[in-house]
């Protein structure tokens, strides 16, 4: 089936998809909100972005929908809660939160997106060298697949950790600025694999701090200000009320975006 067949098919029957929501999330640090109240719902098939000012709660948002940091409220997915379905979700955390210098190979990292499925110290299977192999030729890193993770560009990096979780097949991805110091063709490769994702009806979540023109490449967006500001297809959320109530004044990005 077709890229655009599978579209037409979700748009078709999108209502009976599971959806991804948050219901009344807060977190506080001390006596500072960092997301106050926010409820939201992700449709699968779409790629979502979560985007708003510096200190806006974005990552913040993702980890606590996640369970990553304490706060209150609630997230489900379908009939069930999200953390009881982590075997389906992945997460690419941002580069500044991994340990470069840990001595693992391109190989290695993709591998460890198979160990929920194969379990601890069990043997991998040729079905998941298999995968892995896949993940690593989609993202176009299996020249790199012996090299030490920490020998690679940022957008190699990057590309790694995407083909990770290609290889865990998970049903709803989380990723928090994965285009941060990447070249424009990772920054191509990445859309098209979280297009291709959408597409086959999963969820993909990816938390955007740029407003230029490749915020074009998103569906839907979060509009975020520690509250929720506006969410929904990208043409309702930017425009000139919301954006402005999210950044304090005017906003000046590309026409065409909208």
């Amino acid at each position: 089936m077709s890229a655009h067949s599978i579209r037409t098919l979700q748009e078709v029957s999108g209502d009976r998809l599971p959806r991804l929501q948050a219901n009344h999330l807060s977190v506080r640090y001390r006596d500072v909100w960092a997301l106050e109240d926010v409820t939201v719902s992700v449709r699968p098939g779409k790629l979502t972005g979560i985007i708003g000012p510096n200190g806006a709660g974005k990552s913040t948002m993702m980890k606590a929908m996640l369970g990553l940091v304490p706060g209150d409220g609630s997230v489900s997915w379908g009939d069930d809660s999200l953390l009881a379905q982590r075997n389906r979700l992945a997460y690419l955390p941002q580069r500044a939160q991994i340990d470069w210098s840990y001595p693992a190979t391109a190989w290695d990292v993709v591998m460890m997106g198979r160990v929920q499925k194969t379990g601890w110290f069990k043997r991998f299977s040729a079905n998941s060298r298999a995968k892995a192999k896949e993940a690593l030729g989609r993202v176009e890193m299996e020249e790199f697949a012996n090299r030490p993770i920490g020998r690679l560009s940022g957008g190699q990096q990057q590309r790694v950790f995407l083909a990770r979780a290609l290889a865990q097949e998970a049903d709803v991805l989380f990723l928090d600025e994965p285009f941060t110091g990447v070249d424009k063709r990772t920054e191509a490769i990445l859309f098209n694999i979280m297009h291709e994702l959408a597409d086959e009806g999963k969820i993909v979540l990816v938390v955007h701090h740029d407003l230029g023109a490749a915020i074009q490449n998103f569906d839907d967006l979060i509009l975020l200000n520690k509250n929720l500001i506006a969410s929904g297809a990208r043409k309702r959320v930017l425009r000139d009320e919301p954006m402005q109530r999210a950044y304090g004044g005017f906003v000046n990005f590309l026409p065409e975006v909208a």
